[in-house]
């Protein structure tokens, strides 16, 4: 039987790496070049990750019901990342990234309008 996630599993793999260059995790000097490349590339990838979550359909209530699950799980996984270094950059003194603020506001933003469209139009 094939492995219908390998795919995401792959290309979830390579997003995580290309993040985790972003870190500079070996200490090499980011050319500009270099940066370009990982930038690109993670611009691919990501195009390519969401294309696979937006055409996701579950064939039966239970495939559905993980389908749902699993995006609840990755939202509040992200959603308490940028609470943790909201409140750590807040404890340091230091006015958190805005970064931080507006991708947690959008993402609330995004989870209640999706759901009043959602409920309007189903």
């Amino acid at each position: 039987m094939k492995n219908k996630y390998l795919p995401e599993v792959i290309l979830g793999g390579i997003l995580i790496l290309l993040l985790t260059l972003f870190l500079n995790p070996f200490k090499l000097y980011m050319a500009d070049m270099y940066l370009m490349m990982i930038a690109a590339g993670l611009i691919v990838a990501f195009a390519i990750f969401a294309g696979f979550i937006w055409k996701e359909k579950g064939r039966d209530e239970r495939e559905t019901w993980h389908i749902m699950l699993s995006g609840r799980m990755a939202f509040l996984a992200g959603a308490l990342v940028l609470v943790v270094a909201i409140l750590v950059e807040s404890f340091k003194h230091q006015a958190p990234d805005p970064w931080l603020v507006a991708a947690l506001g959008v993402m609330v933003l995004a989870k209640i309008i999706g759901r009043i469209y959602n409920q309007i139009n189903n």
